[in-house]
């Protein structure tokens, strides 16, 4: 496959991808579509059931909710078109900002994921080149990491928990946008230089060589993005510093959302320690995790300009150490995995007791257990390192409190399945992202307690195998809770439900392409392959194709779910009451958000 090849099927998939979204937003309600008074028993559309009463009234007299707004956002003072949007310190606005932001994130990550995985099809270096390849699996990190997981967390947080404490807003409106708005120039920052790398390559490929090498000359770092010095140091490439800069702006921007949200719940909540809901207690816990772990990697990246710019050598091999920037980094980059996975755990142990008819069993042990996340992220960085030479009682250290970790991740992980036990379980579009999520992490958390273990990280480090483990644990809990969290809320933010067909073809496609992605890659690394290389040995071809397949699966049901949203956006079934998922009539307790929606109860 050549070059030009490779760009045209790129841009056949973008095409692709916008002509369904196109077709899901030009669609038109069939006859059979329309609202007509439906039996007591038929089923919503999203998988909940439909509550008693004509589909066409509301139950203060009102009327469904018509498409063309945003039902939770809507407010008579507030401005309309993009003004609103650019000026805007709602909480509810603001969230928005932040999901569409990680939306878009998350897409561009994921076409670099693909990129990658099409060099990875074949053995040989075919389609792009050693550096480009490196380039993307950098970018790729750092999207996923700092440009889709910590904002679309912050997008749910900013909507749903002051309405979850009883607050008007956050504490500091202001500063809340300034948040979000700091993260617009750092994504231009740090995707940049992949831009014009993609773009030199097919200018090149094309015949246009003179204007290919100027952009060529921009290319982005290829360092890893771990950035590891020396390599970060000696490179000698610009936009290396370009995206430290904006990967510093994004970790302001961070901190500013995670002080916010802290000073929101302690000054601002209208319930006690005791009534407060469990996604509040783990976003709590997340900003406590960026107050002490962002800063620190601020400085870092401060250091490791300046011995890039001014010479300095808080890095270099006859200065400070290049091991000094892993212990630094790791400080903050262990801690960021709980930063990401707290709140999606959060979600979880929200939304399994509202689909199994129960309350979540052991309510005090998941809030201590997320606690004590909090406090044992700090003790584990190390583990990174087993590899680097460092003390062995350092290590033995470490490796113990690795272990010790899993314990209260494997407290929740109890309290989920038994909260689903001999109960009224539905399988709602949020439930089967909820037990998917759970299934993926008790194979991702399982398998990387044996990477604590020192005899067997000294043996799998740096392979496929801790890339499989990561993605299990990423893109399984985390991406699932996120969308078990999008799927559950839809009604509450438009006014409309989502279509559950869909939905289920999203879990399914989403759900074997990670075990088909993932799975694969376990078996690579016990076979010793290593990772981050654009070339390999042929006997891992049918492995890694198998890799490729799962991630093309991976791909479709991401194009599904946004039409999805789109379609049900234009023409799902309207919104016809305050308790859309009906979970008085199955023994849970509304929270306090869906008293948002402009209905009575029945």
């Amino acid at each position: 496959m050549t070059l030009v090849a490779a760009a045209g099927l790129a841009a056949l998939s973008v095409a692709a991808a916008g002509l369904v979204l196109y077709a899901a937003w030009r669609a038109e309600p069939s006859r059979d579509a329309q609202p007509t008074p439906p039996s007591d028993a038929a089923a919503l559309a999203d998988g909940g059931e439909r509550a008693s009463g004509p589909a066409d009234a509301e139950p203060d007299g009102g009327e469904p909710a018509e498409s063309g707004y945003l039902l939770g956002t809507s407010a008579s003072h507030k401005l309309s078109g993009v003004t609103r949007w650019l000026t805007t310190i709602d909480h509810k606005d603001i969230g928005l900002l932040y999901l569409a932001f990680a939306a878009t994130a998350f897409l561009w990550g994921g076409t670099d994921a693909m990129m990658m995985r099409t060099e990875l099809y074949d053995p040989a270096v075919s389609v792009w080149d050693e550096h480009t390849y490196n380039a993307l699996f950098t970018m790729h990190g750092l999207t996923m990491l700092f440009l889709f997981g910590t904002p679309a967390l912050a997008g749910l947080g900013n909507y749903l928990l002051p309405l979850f404490i009883g607050a008007d807003d956050m504490a500091f409106p202001r500063i809340n946008a300034i948040a979000f708005w700091l993260l617009v120039p750092a994504l231009v920052l740090m995707r940049a230089g992949l831009l014009s790398d993609v773009l030199g390559h097919v200018f090149v490929a094309g015949g246009l060589g003179v204007l290919g090498d100027q952009l060529l000359a921009l290319a982005p770092p290829a360092t890893g993005w771990t950035f590891y010095a020396p390599l970060s140091v000696q490179l000698e490439l610009p936009t290396v510093s370009v995206v430290l800069l904006g990967l510093h702006l994004s970790g302001v921007a961070t901190t500013m959302s995670a002080i916010n949200f802290i000073a929101t719940i302690f000054t601002e909540r209208e319930v006690s320690w005791r009534e407060l809901d469990i996604f509040s207690w783990t976003m709590l816990t997340q900003s406590g995790l960026i107050l002490f772990a962002f800063p620190l990697l601020g400085s870092a990246l401060v250091m490791l300009l300046l011995d890039r710019t001014v010479g300095t050598t808080f890095f270099a091999i006859q200065g400070g150490s290049p091991i000094l920037w892993q212990h630094l980094f790791w400080f903050f980059g262990h801690p960021e995995v709980y930063i990401l996975v707290l709140p999606p755990m959060g979600i979880v142990s929200l939304l399994v007791p509202k689909f199994s008819g129960r309350k979540l069993f052991g309510f005090k042990f998941v809030v201590y257990s997320t606690l004590a996340i909090g406090v044992l992220s700090f003790g584990v960085w190390a583990h990174h390192m087993f590899t680097t030479g460092i003390d062995p009682r350092l290590r033995a250290s470490f490796m113990a409190v690795s272990i010790a970790i899993a314990v209260p991740s494997a407290v929740k992980v109890f309290n989920w399945i038994t909260t689903m036990w001999n109960g009224h379980v539905r399988l709602t579009a949020p439930m089967l992202f909820c037990i998917g999520g759970i299934g993926t992490f008790i194979v991702g958390g399982v398998t990387g307690i044996f990477l604590a273990a020192i005899p067997i990280d000294l043996l799998l480090h740096d392979t496929y195998y801790v890339v499989g483990h990561f993605h299990f644990i990423i893109m399984g809990l985390i991406s699932f809770a996120v969308f078990a969290g999008v799927y559950y809320w839809y009604p509450l933010v438009v006014g409309k439900h989502t279509d559950y067909r869909l939905s289920v073809a999203h879990f399914l496609l989403t759900t074997v392409g990670i075990v088909l992605a993932f799975g694969p890659m376990m078996i690579m690394g016990q076979e010793g392959l290593p990772r981050r290389y654009a070339s390999y040995p042929a006997e891992f071809a049918g492995l890694q194709q198998v890799a490729t397949l799962g991630a093309i699966l991976i791909a479709l049901g991401t194009v599904v779910w946004l039409f999805n949203l789109v379609q049900s956006y234009r023409m799902g079934e309207p919104v016809t009451t305050d308790d859309p998922w009906d979970l008085r009539e199955h023994g849970d307790d509304r929270t306090a958000e869906w008293d948002e929606l402009p209905y009575g109860r029945e």
